[in-house]
């Protein structure tokens, strides 16, 4: 069982997502319909079939290939936790079989066999085989002679080339920061272990964007604080989602599309429980090896969204500019 502020599961390591309506599985970097299973994804190409995983980019995780195989396809919310379980445990996803997958998951067996077929395989087996077939032929590191601080160290690394990866293809992110930018006052919500991310953008965001809000308490007070900026004007709210995820964050999430609000998110993934209810989802994995999830990814997925928030800010340089100036009117920095 993970704690409050995102603790590993000290026997299994895995993390299962909370039971779903059914929707379809957002691929990295799309946008996410609203409405549950009547939402669309709009995606830059056509459902990937199993062979798509070896034309993964160059220099990508395990868990991008994973990300990629799960790509267009419609999955139950069962088979949303199996594929939630392998991406977090993508290193060793190639050689579970179905009863220990099944095991980590959450989930019968049977359930394993049924996700194998929706990809597109005769069974587990054959998903096995392929998954083993485009594993790299040899460890990009020799992992055995790191220590567990430098295997963290490690995986964040590999988090952060998922990420540019996946930064390829720009459109996205220049999209969020559009939405973002037109919103006037412009909501930033981030709980519990998300917050420190929420906090850090907003305190840039300030510097560039003439009304930047932050949600950093749930509860009814939540509502209270989307009603008066949806009365304000604001658009488009911001959201920094990470494990374990709060219930009441999905609730302000829903509550905030009735509003009329979109909502852009930035999580650990594109199956978090959040999924359903933003209109435009980008994942940034988080690190798992230490007692308490590392969150490197999503801290620069942020920034990138603060560059493209200037992007579309005409006003951004000169707002800049004329902070540098009082800062150095004030002396408010020693160097």
């Amino acid at each position: 069982m993970s704690t409050d502020n995102g603790v590993s599961d000290g026997v299994s390591g895995a993390r299962t997502a909370p039971a779903a309506e059914d929707v379809a599985v957002a691929p990295p970097g799309v946008s996410v319909g609203a409405g549950g299973a009547g939402g669309s994804i709009a995606t830059t190409g056509s459902g990937a079939p199993p062979g798509s995983v070896a034309s993964a980019a160059s220099g990508a995780s395990t868990a991008a290939r994973l990300q990629a195989l799960f790509e267009g396809h419609r999955l139950t919310p069962t088979q949303r936790r199996i594929a939630h379980c392998m991406v977090r445990r993508a290193a060793d996803a190639p050689f579970l079989s179905s009863v220990e997958l099944a095991e980590l998951a959450g989930v019968s067996q049977p359930s394993v066999t049924r996700f194998a077929v929706a990809l597109g395989f005769d069974g587990y087996p054959a998903l096995r085989k392929h998954l083993r077939d485009v594993a790299p032929a040899e460890p990009e590191a020799d992992e055995g002679s790191y220590n567990e601080y430098q295997q963290a160290v490690q995986s964040e690394i590999d988090n952060l080339r998922h990420l540019a990866a996946l930064l390829a293809d720009p459109a996205p992110v220049v999209r969020a920061g559009r939405l973002l930018a037109d919103s006037r006052p412009l909501l930033v919500l981030g709980l519990r272990a998300a917050s420190a991310q929420a906090r850090g953008f907003t305190y840039f965001a300030r510097k560039v964007h003439p009304d930047v809000r932050l949600l950093d308490e749930g509860g009814t007070m939540l509502a209270d604080r989307v009603d008066a900026a949806r009365r304000a004007g604001a658009t488009a709210l911001l959201c920094f989602a990470l494990p374990r995820h709060p219930r009441e964050v999905v609730e302000g999430l829903e509550y905030a599309q009735e509003a009329g609000l979109t909502v852009v998110a930035v999580a650990d993934s594109a199956f978090a429980p959040i999924a359903r209810h933003t209109d435009l989802l980008l994942p940034a994995a988080v690190g798992t090896g230490l007692a308490f999830d590392t969150a490197c990814a999503p801290m620069l997925l942020g920034r990138v969204l603060l560059e493209a928030m200037c992007d579309a800010l005409p006003e951004a340089q000169a707002r800049l500019e004329e902070f540098d100036a009082k800062a150095a009117e004030r002396a408010l920095f020693v160097e």
